[in-house]
């Protein structure tokens, strides 16, 4: 229940995974990097495969990938990820158009459909890979998820939940995870899904 230090880490590989390059469910790619005139958001809510099924059909979403990151082992596998000696949290990446969806609007599923007040924990799945986490482009984008984060600790005073312990960075590394795990939900309609949120709405910034 505790993220290894970069010396404790296992090692990885300097080779990136071999992903099917075509989005399930919209065709698009979601390989290389985020294509010109859209913004990349990556956040982190316990098990990834109903975490991606939350984004991908949101206006203005042009491609959702599953993956890794916020650790150490460069390009991990699954199972090493698993094992929890990686430091990585499973990850939802987000292409985005700003000109139809806001980062904000974004936040607002992240905030409300999960519990990020449980660390290294998402209901029944426990490990630091499931450790709730927004992982920006930039710092101006993360100023605005503090100011979400701050908005929402105030949205769950108001029922008495406890502390946020959401985890903030910006300019992560983002490694894709393999194939199956890609739009799992789509391809598996009655896979495992654990997301449960606070039932606590989150109120826009002014």
């Amino acid at each position: 229940m505790a993220i290894p230090s970069a010396e404790e880490a296992i090692p990885g590989r300097s080779e990136p995974m071999t992903v099917e390059p075509l989005h399930f469910v919209n065709g698009h790619d979601i390989t290389g990097n985020c294509p010109a005139g859209l913004k990349e958001l990556s956040v982190g809510m316990g098990c990834f495969w109903g975490a991606e099924r939350l984004f991908w059909s949101l206006p203005g979403v042009y491609a959702t990938a599953v993956g890794y990151g916020g650790g150490f082992t460069e390009n991990p596998t699954y199972d090493e990820v698993c094992s929890g000696n990686t430091g990585h949290t499973e990850l939802v990446r987000i292409w985005y158009d700003p000109a139809q969806i806001s980062l904000e609007q974004l936040l607002a599923v992240f905030w409300e459909q999960h519990d990020p007040t449980q660390g290294m924990r998402q209901g029944n799945d426990i490990g630091t890979q499931y450790r709730s986490a927004v992982f920006t482009e930039n710092d101006e984008d993360l100023r605005l998820v503090r100011a979400s984060l701050d908005q929402y600790q105030r949205c769950l005073d108001t029922v008495r939940a406890p502390e946020i312990t959401t985890e903030l960075r910006a300019g992560i590394p983002f490694y894709l995870a393999e194939t199956y795990h890609q739009q799992y939900l789509a391809k598996n309609p009655n896979g495992y899904c654990g997301l449960s949120g606070c039932q606590v709405p989150y109120r826009p910034l002014a």
